[in-house]
């Protein structure tokens, strides 16, 4: 199955100026493969940003309303571009008037298990391809 253009992690790179922002420059990187972060993002609307390891690089989804304390509560995540896992460790001041501009906090992080019998990749391009012919339809 092709990549759903926009979400790779030659989108990241094409949005920032390297010269300009400290954000890590997008690469693939041979990582454990199950860490998560979140991090606050100040930038035009404050909003939590979930980013998933998988496949060399930070699955990302901004969460406008941020994490709820109630598992019951289900809250909009909307997926955005791939980011480099050392941008897991990112914190700091984008510039304004970059993407994305305004300030990063390290807000959470750790390990993730997936369920031992469904493979993560899988289920994130169903619900990609999925969400994509519903847009369309």
């Amino acid at each position: 199955m092709a990549k759903r253009a926009g979400l790779d992690i030659e989108t990241y790179n094409q949005k920032r100026d390297f010269t300009k922002t400290k954000e890590p420059k997008g690469r693939k990187l041979k990582g454990k493969g199950d860490s998560f972060v979140v991090q606050k993002h100040d930038a035009s609307h404050l909003h939590w940003d979930f980013r998933l390891e998988l496949d060399g690089v930070l699955k990302s989804w901004a969460v406008p309303k941020g994490p709820s304390l109630d598992p019951g509560q289900n809250r909009l995540a909307m997926r955005t571009e791939d980011h480099p896992l050392d941008y897991g460790s990112f914190e700091g001041t984008i510039p304004a008037g970059e993407y994305g501009g305004g300030t990063v906090m390290l807000w959470d992080q750790g390990r993730w298990i997936p369920h031992p019998e469904k493979d993560p990749a899988r289920r994130l391009r169903k619900a990609t391809s999925t969400s994509r012919s519903k847009a369309s339809g």
